[in-house]
């Protein structure tokens, strides 16, 4: 005689799974300081930029493409003379032109560039941004 297979289906219902993803907490934050810092008088403007995304807020949006070359020439300057002079990885640079000082920094993955008049002090800049 032969057997029945008895299937049965159960279906039961699980809250979603939200992962701690600490990169995402940290780069929201480390946003939400830019908003902030963007409001600092002196503040001209800032590039932020990371694997997934790039976001650029400055006053005057016909020097885009001007400060993002130098933004990126600076950090990638900065990186190299590190490696060539053997200093280890520095935190941050200021460059300090005719009329506009940059702070460039690497927070984890993230690049940042600030862009500031002369008289800014960019240690304050810098307290705010910590996350």
């Amino acid at each position: 005689m032969p057997r029945k297979k008895l299937t049965r289906e159960i279906t039961t219902e699980s809250p979603p799974i939200i992962e701690n993803n600490v990169e995402t907490t940290d780069t929201n934050r480390l946003r939400a300081n830019l908003e902030k810092i963007k409001e600092h008088p002196g503040v001209v403007g800032y590039i932020f930029r990371n694997t997934s995304s790039a976001a650029i807020d400055l006053k005057d949006p016909s020097k885009i493409i001007d400060y993002a070359i130098i933004s990126s020439s600076a950090l990638d300057a900065a990186e190299e003379l590190s490696t060539l002079f053997n200093l280890g990885a520095a935190k941050h640079i200021t460059v300090q032109g005719k009329e506009v000082k940059m702070l460039a920094t690497t927070i984890g993955e993230n690049k940042l560039t600030i862009f500031m008049e002369k008289t800014v002090d960019p240690e304050k800049i810098l307290k705010k941004l910590r996350i």
